[in-house]
């Protein structure tokens, strides 16, 4: 998850040239390394594996991780920890380049059309995967997963691999974390208890109307109610809107839901009238004033102090979680709203592809393997230095708290990064977390859609054309900025014109062929 942006930027004549640019990425042996490369001995995941690849026939390399969040502070120091592991294991060294969420879009699509060279690149079905696969800018990769993903394939449900499948080949590596999705909210418990706020009845978004009413007139300093592009309640994950793969591309059935017919998503009910109560929450002025331009995420805007309640993507634990990396400890508390449910993009909700542009993607596999089986990588990666950043409660060593300069180095990404399973978990956090997320995971109603993904290849055009249109409306439209009534046939006519019914029929050919095969 966490969580959620919605749409992402990709001018059409750009995806056009980029895709012809790229077209031999794509279809090149997924194990090719490029022209700087170095040739793995052996499959990483194993002890002969690692021990090969450490010794002196491995090159010296960099790998740079593109990934969404705010720089921290203590970065340099931890890729420096980071890098005595990996020069052991691999020989290489690492590069974080973490890129904020509101400018994610617009520069990794700059990224990808100028050939950048980079070799980690995070993507995810709600943010452009299918588009980007489309484009040819992530490697296939069920050879260097063959080859190099032995830990990642022995550790890792087979579900999540299934189903972030596109045409029967994976161009990202599912981090190993929840399965099943729910939306709701998190807000301030500590605000909650000094207004005499009780969020237990909270069911629907209009249930909230009284609560964020009190925090408004109480609270004026605060927002009551921070929402952003693709953090708010049309958000997939509330909604429970299965876009069939790629949620910048037209066409839902229900996640909540049994009908399998495939529609725009104004057609579905519950999307105009959600318009209509955020509309009402935004002129109330429950929320932030830029909610359709903030470039500030939600984790930022939480850290900030003056934040009431977010719209999130839960699991058991999410409020902990955040606390601890927002410096909120015990002062956030959550409230399931909708149905669990799993859907293709909760199994491909957060992954780690590697570009077509990367030098090593063989090396690149390696690291993203260490993620998932490395537990001091893959701690260092999520919360920093032992001894700096946190330290281990006495007698349990599973179990840490954050020193003072914790602040310095505190991402908050541990759901972007390999295998949540080995994360030390923060005091405050539940010692039965994960048991409780496999609990959930069995407890999520299956969309209609599981197991199938949408390839855009052959209405590439009209997609590059319709994800313009939904980045000039969507955030608008979304966060109650604008009148719905005035401004919905406008975004209609536009996705109309941009080739939307044809679209979406490809999108139900296909999904009728994949049904069929389920009878």
């Amino acid at each position: 998850m966490k969580s959620i942006r919605k749409s992402a930027v990709v001018l059409a004549a750009t995806a056009m040239s980029l895709s012809l640019a790229l077209a031999g990425c794509s279809s090149s042996s997924s194990n090719e390394a490029g022209s700087g490369s170095t040739q793995a001995p052996a499959a990483s995941g194993s002890p002969a594996a690692t021990k090969a690849a450490s010794s002196s026939d491995l090159k010296p390399y960099e790998i740079k991780m593109v990934y969404p969040g705010t720089a921290q502070p203590d970065q340099a120091k931890v890729e420096e920890a980071m890098n005595k592991i990996l020069k052991e294991k691999i020989n290489a060294t690492i590069k974080l380049m973490p890129i904020d969420w509101g400018q994610w879009d617009n520069k990794t699509n700059l990224m990808i059309a100028s050939r950048e060279d980079f070799d980690i690149l995070f993507t995810a079905q709600w943010n452009g995967h299918a588009v980007n696969v489309g484009k040819g800018a992530l490697l296939p990769l069920n050879d260097l997963l063959s080859q190099y993903g032995k830990g990642i394939t022995d550790s890792l449900d087979p579900n999540f691999l299934e189903g972030a499948k596109i045409d029967g080949k994976n161009y990202g590596v599912p981090t190993n974390k929840e399965l099943a999705a729910s939306g709701g909210i998190v807000y301030r418990t500590d605000i909650a208890k000094e207004l005499g706020l009780d969020l237990s009845n909270v069911k629907t978004i209009q249930d909230l109307e009284p609560i964020l009413k009190t925090v408004k007139e109480k609270k004026p300093e605060m927002t009551a109610l921070f929402l952003r592009e693709g953090d708010n309640f049309n958000a997939h994950y509330f909604a429970q809107y299965d876009f069939l793969g790629d949620a910048t591309i037209p066409g839902t059935i229900m996640k909540d839901g049994d009908s399998t017919k495939v529609i725009p998503v104004w057609d579905q009910p519950r999307y105009k009238e959600t318009l209509k109560i955020t509309r009402d929450f935004y002129q109330k002025g429950y929320v932030n004033k830029d909610a359709a331009t903030t470039q500030l995420s939600y984790q930022d805007a939480m850290k900030t102090g003056n934040v009431f309640m977010i719209t999130q993507s839960l699991k058991p634990g999410k409020d902990a979680e955040m606390a601890a990396s927002t410096g909120l400890i015990g002062k956030l508390g959550q409230v399931e709203m909708t149905a669990r449910t799993i859907s293709t993009g909760d199994s491909a909700g957060s992954m780690l592809g590697i570009s077509a542009s990367s030098k090593d993607p063989a090396r690149a596999m390696m690291f993203i393997n260490l993620l998932h089986t490395d537990k001091a990588l893959n701690n260092l990666i999520n919360f920093g230095i032992e001894g700096v950043h946190y330290t281990k409660v006495e007698g349990k060593d599973n179990i840490i708290k954050a020193t003072d300069a914790g602040k310095n180095y505190a991402p908050g990404a541990a759901w972007m990064f390999g295998n949540q399973f080995l994360n030390y978990l923060f005091e405050n956090e539940d010692p039965q977390k994960w048991e409780k997320y496999k609990e959930f995971n069995k407890s999520g109603k299956k969309s209609p859609g599981l197991g199938f993904t949408f390839n855009s290849e052959p209405v590439k055009t009209e997609v590059a054309a319709a994800v313009n249109v939904e980045k000039e409306f969507n955030a608008a439209l979304d966060t109650g900025s604008v009148d719905p009534d005035a401004t919905l046939a406008k975004y209609q006519e536009k996705m109309k014109a941009a080739g939307m019914d044809k679209i979406i029929a490809e999108k139900q050919k296909q999904f009728d062929a994949f049904l069929a095969t389920k009878k």
